[in-house]
Order: C-alpha cells, then structure tokens, then sequence
C-alpha cells in the first residue's frame, strides 16, 4: 500500500540504517537531538529554521515506537482535524475520523522528510557525560563517541514498560505487555485478562471481547471525559475553555491525562458500558498465590473517581456556553446514568485463573522513564527529571516530548512544536552569549 504521504517524500531527502560497525561521520554536532520521534522531528524542524547546525541520533528507525510498540487494531485518541507538527497539516479524508496508528507512524516519518532532518538511525546513545575541557557533552555511542555544546533529550514519556511484580504461581498463562500486543490472533485459545484500565487498556479490552474472547478488566482510578459534548469533540473543547493551555504550575499534583478513545468512531468510554457488552469488571490486582489472584474491593471507588471528573467537566462546560450564549445543541443523554452491572453490585474478591480458563494476561500498566545513561545530577529521587519548562540546571541540557513539560499538551503532536520552539530559541540564546 502506498503511504498516503509519500508525496512529500523528496528524492533529495534520505535516511538509512548506520551499517553495524561503521564510525559515525560526526564529531562535533553542535546540538545533538536524542530521539527520532515527533519530539526530536519537531526540535529539528525548529532548529533548521534559526539556522542552527544540529544533529538528530535514533536507536531504531523514525517514530519505531508506533511501528513496533502499538497493536495493528489501534485508533488514534485524537481526532484527524487536530493532528499537527509543526507547518505540516495530516492529511486527511474524514476530520471527525480516527487515524490508524500506522497511518500516524507514516505521518511521522514523512514529517522527517518534509523537514529534511538530519537523522542518523541505528545509533544507540548509552551514555551523556560532560565533556570536561571545553565545556559541554560527549555522548557515547554505538557507533562511538560524538561531541555537542547543546544536547535536547527526546526520547519520548514512554520508555520502559513497566509490570508490576507479582508472581501467578500458574505457568501456562501466556503473558505479555501492552506494547507488544499486536491482534487476537496473538493470543492463545481461552479467555484474557488486562490489568490495567487506560487508554491502551480499555481499547484492547473492547477489541477482544467483539473478537469473541471472554474478557476480564482490572480497572483503576481514572479521569474519564466525554469524547463528544454538545456536538463538539473533547479537544475542541479543551482548547475553547484553554485547558490545552494549562501549565504544569497549574496542573497540581494529579498527572493522569484524560481516558479517551478513538476505536469505533470514537465513543465515551463508561466501563458500565463495557460490562454491558460482556466484560467482566474487577478492582485492583493486589497480590497473587497458586493462580488464584486477589482484588481489590476498590471498583466502585475507581468508577466514581472517573464519574466525578466526567461530571465535573461537563458542568464547566455548560458553565462556559451560558455565560457566553454559544449556540449549540444541547446533550442531555451524556449525563445519563447507567445501571450497575453486577460486577459492581457483587463484587469479586478473587479470580481463579485456571477456573476462569484465563490463558492469557495483559498488563497495560504503562511506562517509566529510564535516563540511567544520563550522567548528570538533574533528577529527582524518583527518576524524574528537574527542568523548568524543557531547560534544567545544566546549561545546554534540555528535555522535550515528556507529559507535562510546560503544559498539558507538551506530549501531544498538536503540541510538541510550541516547547520546540521555545527550546529552540533558547539554545539560539546560548549560541549569541
């Protein structure tokens, strides 16, 4: 199949696979970009245009996460009219419409091509020390060592997948990570449980079960919101109120982005809804003994946590259309309660794996970040980096692409090109002094 965006593949623009074993034909970069993905794509484009020589090192290939971190089945949670890097609109034939998450790894890859960025892929950076005398980073890598007076760490918020330690005592489960997860096919025989209720969670939870596989669903706190209210999309919406704005001063100590979907046209996702098509609703995983695990007697707490921010989104929004008369239609049906599925009123306090003929395990338990090579003191005690807006302590070093870097949209496609450019501006700065 032809990539819709091929178009925008220039001949005179290329990126290959540094062959194994040969030197990288660069010394001194100026600024090195670490990571080929949207973040890294986006600071180079903004790089490019003040004229700054810069480099762009990626362990894989361009945007290899969405190529091989995501399942084949995966609708993009952002509708297609409001998919943007930077000068570079996705291509489209329903903007209502969700993308497939190859057409957004294609999408990223062309951007790369449109901007003409000066990747070299198949490099590996293991280590980021200071360089001594002059000042500055070396960064050693696979194909050895590369000299920078400014270095932009976008590696992306989802680095290594993290899955909780807790031991089935039953072998012949077959257990996998959400970012290896790839169809039902994938799968063996039986019914499957997903521990984990986010975004990648709740959509593999629905495609198993309208695969025809008895599913189980381990459901924590979540902030759930209206994928359409009032006739309008979750993201216009958080744009007209300026939530999309809102900083990371702002935010407070709750991190957790909102539970949205783009599978099947898009829908609000209600796990009452999803215990009314067959999936079977349970609380936390605490602990696991002989293959038999116990739960956590949290579901209905978790749904009221995810009902509270749902209403409490919904009543600003009504709020913010009176007070400044908007016209549009009203949506009574959103506040709608639904029955309680009797998982809910009864609810189980332990699953038997081999009695419930669960042959297969889940965990869409999300990432953590892992910048162990980055031999700077510029983290927390939980592994965090400390930087104000993208810029830390250390001249020169920034970071791009984390969530929450400056504001809620830092992680977004739509959203990543502001902190680029305001980095680039930055290292524009440094270069005058």
């Amino acid at each position: 199949m032809v990539s819709i965006y091929s178009v925008f593949e220039p001949s005179s623009w290329s990126w290959a696979i540094e062959p194994a074993g040969y030197p990288l034909p660069v010394e001194d970069v100026g600024t090195l970009i670490i990571g080929g993905g949207q973040a890294g794509l986006a600071m180079s484009h903004m790089l490019s245009q003040r004229g700054i020589p810069h480099c762009v090192l990626e362990r894989h290939r361009i945007a290899e996460r969405w190529h091989s971190e995501r399942w084949i089945g995966l609708r993009f949670q952002f509708p297609n009219w409001s998919i943007l890097l930077p000068d570079f609109p996705f291509r489209h034939c329903n903007p209502d419409g969700f993308a497939k998450g190859s057409e957004i790894a294609d999408y990223i890859t062309s951007y790369a091509a449109f901007t003409k960025a000066p990747v070299r892929c198949g490099v590996k950076v293991t280590a980021l020390r200071p360089a001594g005398n002059p000042s500055g980073f070396v960064a050693e890598t696979s194909r050895g060592p590369v000299r920078a007076s400014n270095v932009v760490v976008a590696t992306g918020p989802y680095q290594r997948p993290t899955v909780p330690s807790i031991p089935l005592g039953d072998n012949s489960v077959f257990q996998l990570h959400a970012n290896t997860y790839k169809s039902p096919d994938q799968l063996p025989p039986g019914a499957v449980l997903i521990v984990g209720s986010g975004a990648s969670g709740a959509q593999i939870a629905e495609e198993l079960q309208l695969a025809g596989r008895r599913v189980y669903l381990s459901v924590g706190r979540h902030r759930r919101l209206p994928r359409r209210y009032c006739g309008r999309d979750l993201i216009w919406w958080l744009s007209e109120l300026g939530l999309d704005r809102t900083t990371a001063e702002q935010r407070g100590p709750n991190k957790t982005l909102p539970l949205i979907t783009g599978a099947y046209g898009g829908h609000t996702v209600d796990f009452r809804d999803f215990a009314k098509q067959g999936i079977t609703l349970l609380g936390r995983v605490l602990a696991a003994q002989d293959g038999k695990l116990e739960i956590a007697s949290d579901l209905r707490a978790n749904l009221a946590y995810g009902d509270a921010a749902y209403a409490e989104f919904l009543d600003r929004v009504d709020r913010h259309v009176d007070a400044n008369r908007l016209d549009l239609p009203s949506d009574p049906a959103a506040r709608t309660e639904k029955p309680e599925p009797a998982c809910l009123t009864e609810p189980i306090p332990q699953l038997d794996l081999r009695a419930a003929a669960v042959k297969s395990l889940i965990w869409a338990t999300g990432y953590a970040l892992d910048f162990d090579w980055i031999k700077f003191p510029v983290f927390d005690n939980l592994g965090e980096p400390n930087h104000r807006g993208g810029v830390t302590k250390v001249p020169g070093l920034y970071f791009l692409g984390l969530q929450w870097l400056s504001k809620l949209t830092s992680s977004f496609l739509s959203g990543v090109g502001d902190d680029a450019a305001r980095l680039a501006d930055h290292i524009a700065a440094r270069k005058m002094t």
